[in-house]
């Protein structure tokens, strides 16, 4: 996230989901960890510092998992912080308006250090603010057991300052609850949390009421408008280009940091990757500030998760937001190609890096219904014969290149056909990704043309992928670029310089 300004932003963890929580009746299920190959049950020591934290805290072990899960899919992202100022599973947060991380210190005895990097420490300051804010609230030792009073300290643990939004992120973790969990850590770890009754008390919190509006531009989203002082009212270019960006955070602290005023920051609409639940917070007619020199022409999309960590992105937000983009691009005559529909990081001036390399460009292009390789939109990438194209070059087929090249996910940023620093840097990025020589020059064999999308081009005699021998299926002979159409499920991917 960026995007009003190049100097930081101070930032606020309030965090808030929206949602609706189907209430079930009351029981207490244990955590366990997954299944042994050998049959019987082998905690690992992720689960192992959960029940540690649970018991000397006298927290629910559950809604200790259930949370945590919510903020960071149990990811500790090795001590960076999320887009909030978060660190760690348990998201413990310092930036000016939210100190649970300084907090934690005091409760635990652990350094800030160690809260940020260590998972142990982490998940038990996590449990000590819980059981701080338990005591805050008079939560007694007997309700202490039962998991559905703690509601309103969860609810307090999200950080936002609006009930409503409070209520929002406590329906998510006890929807968390309900459904139950199945999480994988980075070290391989996996945890299961049943699918439980839950019967949340809610307090105060009863009263407070999920935001039910719909998009005034998109019906299928809701409606939640950003602070007017993270966005600027009209535009000063036309509706070009949509910027696709990962939040770094959750969806809830992203909704809710968009409504703060001090954040300086905003974007027309928020998916959720769970469900693929679309919010809105900015109208397309007014200017979100998103991807700096972007923001007058783009429409910003941000989706829930972090750039490295790839079970955000699920096919429920893929689907959900390529729908919401082929509606924009529709709308208002926005070619479907990846000249026009762009990352974060491919807007000029900006110095981000999502949505990154776990975004499937040729699945969310396929399901926008336009080109993967950025055929449109006047992009031409077909041609009677092929120049070696080098630093210097400029045309049409230096454009096709680039465009060819933002579709595989090494960005030259926008397709101008100048043959520049940025497009060799780009070129020889995707000749070392496939074990070719990296000389940041574009060549093809005599007739092996640059593909398009959704063709196979013809193979010439000789062994595919050797010099003479034509073009793989999908991917590239030496230093041309083609376009990546995935290979079927269970087919592995084509090796460096070669077929599959």
């Amino acid at each position: 996230m960026n995007r009003r300004t190049p100097r930081p932003l101070q930032l606020r963890a309030a965090l808030a989901v929206l949602g609706t929580l189907t209430v079930l009746g009351a029981a207490v299920q244990p955590v366990v960890a997954a299944p042994h190959p050998e049959g019987g049950t082998s905690p690992g020591p992720v689960s192992r510092e959960f029940t540690r934290a649970a018991a000397e805290f006298d927290v629910p072990r559950d809604v200790l998992i259930a949370l945590g899960y919510g903020e960071t899919h149990l990811d500790d992202h090795d001590g960076r912080p999320s887009q909030a100022g978060g660190y760690g599973v348990m998201h413990l947060v310092s930036n000016p308006d939210q100190h649970t991380l300084e907090l934690a210190s005091r409760l635990t005895g652990e350094t800030p250090r160690d809260l940020r990097r260590n998972t142990a420490a982490n998940i038990r300051g996590g449990a000590a603010v819980l059981r701080a804010y338990a005591d805050d609230a008079g939560l007694g030792r007997a309700r202490r057991h039962d998991a559905d009073a703690w509601y309103p300290i969860v609810a307090r643990y999200g950080g936002a300052t609006e009930p409503s939004s409070a209520r929002l992120y406590a329906d998510t973790v006890y929807t968390f609850l309900a459904d139950g969990v199945r999480a994988r850590t980075p070290d391989g770890e996996e945890l299961t949390l049943p699918a439980r009754p839950v019967a949340p008390e809610r307090g105060r919190y009863e009263a407070a009421v999920a935001p039910a509006a719909q998009s005034p531009d998109y019906p299928s989203a809701l409606w939640v408008p950003a602070s007017t002082s993270n966005y600027a009212v009209g535009r000063t270019a036309s509706i070009s280009k949509v910027v696709i960006h990962v939040t770094q955070g959750s969806y809830a602290g992203t909704i809710s940091w968009f409504q703060n005023p001090t954040a300086e920051v905003s974007a027309h609409y928020v998916v959720r990757s769970s469900d693929g639940q679309i919010t809105q917070m900015v109208r397309d007619k007014d200017t979100a500030w998103h991807a700096r020199s972007g923001n007058a022409s783009g429409i910003g999309i941000e989706h829930e998760g972090y750039i490295d960590d790839p079970t955000w992105f699920t096919d429920a937000m893929y689907r959900s937001s390529a729908a919401l983009t082929a509606y924009l691009c529709d709308r208002y005559g926005i070619p479907k190609d990846r000249a026009h529909i762009v990352g974060h990081s491919e807007v000029p001036g900006n110095d981000h890096t999502d949505p990154g390399p776990n975004w499937n460009w040729t699945y969310y292009m396929q399901l926008v219904g336009g080109s993967t390789g950025g055929g449109g939109g006047g992009v031409q990438l077909s041609f009677p014969s092929y120049d070696t194209l080098r630093s210097g070059s400029s045309g049409a087929q230096v454009s096709a290149a680039q465009s060819l090249l933002n579709a595989q996910g090494f960005s030259v940023g926008t397709v101008d056909g100048s043959f520049g620093s940025k497009t060799t840097t780009a070129v020889t990025a995707f000749q070392r990704a496939r074990g070719l020589g990296a000389d940041g020059v574009v060549g093809a064999p005599p007739g092996a043309p640059l593909r398009t999308p959704g063709t196979r081009p013809a193979q010439r005699p000789g062994r595919p992928g050797a010099p003479g021998g034509g073009c793989c299926p999908w991917r590239c002979f030496r230093g041309r670029i083609t376009t990546s159409r995935p290979p079927p499920r269970g087919r592995p991917p084509a090796r460096p310089g070669g077929c599959p």
